[in-house]
């Protein structure tokens, strides 16, 4: 799934801009809205492409930049302007494109378009836990799913098993955003993870077999064909 975020302070542009990205089919897309950038930093997301407003009160889209590029270095910057001339902006912090406004769906979709096409691989986070063997450092991918059992919540990788003091309910939702669902009460799975499903079981990667239960088998298997369906777009993009 593509991420994008829109931050203009101008209601009407937008609002406009949201809907446009909405009817956007060459890949599934989500975008959220954000009418100023002090809104955009509070809500410390990760996207893959700002269409960022440079005439903004309080906070334009140039300082905005700056601030996300201290701690984002991938993300795709599209400045949007009244100017015509943009090399009054050449201070500005590594843009991928410049737009004028008002936005023109074609040149809009343009971008988009060249954006994809370069790729959007990001070194992959690494999280941390604290279990019963001490501080854990692993990335999403590594993880192959939690346990609840006996009390605690049991964090499985290829290779190791670690104790964790956490809800499973709160683990879920942390890991939501990195491609993890609940097919069962005791159990949240790295969707990648997942190797088939047959009846009311999941085999994973590794092998080692999770229940589903009848009552999540629905959202889990529509959570899965969403999942895989991204994998595919994104893979088609690549090649």
């Amino acid at each position: 799934m593509l991420r994008v975020a829109v931050c203009d302070d101008d209601e009407k542009t937008l609002e406009e801009t949201i809907k446009l990205l909405a009817h956007y089919d060459k890949v599934r897309l989500q975008a959220d809205g954000y009418a100023s950038g002090a809104a955009l930093l509070a809500a410390g997301k990760k996207y893959d492409i700002l269409l960022l407003d440079i005439d903004m009160a309080d906070m334009d889209g140039i300082e905005t930049a700056r601030r996300i590029r201290e701690t984002d270095k991938d993300v795709k910057l599209i400045y949007v302007t009244n100017y015509r001339d943009y090399t009054i902006f050449a201070f500005a912090v590594h843009a991928f494109a410049y737009l004028l406004k008002p936005l023109n769906e074609k040149e809009l979709y343009a971008q988009l378009d060249e954006a994809c096409a370069y790729g959007f691989v990001r070194a992959e986070k690494e999280l941390e836990f604290q279990a019963k063997e001490g501080i854990v450092h692993v990335k999403p991918s590594q993880i192959l799913c939690f346990e609840y059992c006996e009390r605690q919540v049991l964090l499985h990788t290829a290779g190791r098993l670690w104790h964790l003091k956490r809800k499973l309910r709160e683990v879920a939702q942390e890991m939501e955003a990195y491609g993890f669902a609940m097919p069962h009460k005791s159990f949240v799975v790295n969707l990648h993870a997942v190797e088939k499903i047959y009846g009311y079981e999941l085999t994973l990667t590794d092998g080692s077999r999770i229940p589903l239960s009848q009552k999540k088998s629905v959202q889990f298997r529509r959570l899965l064909n969403q999942y895989l369906a991204e994998e595919r777009e994104v893979s088609e993009w690549k090649s």
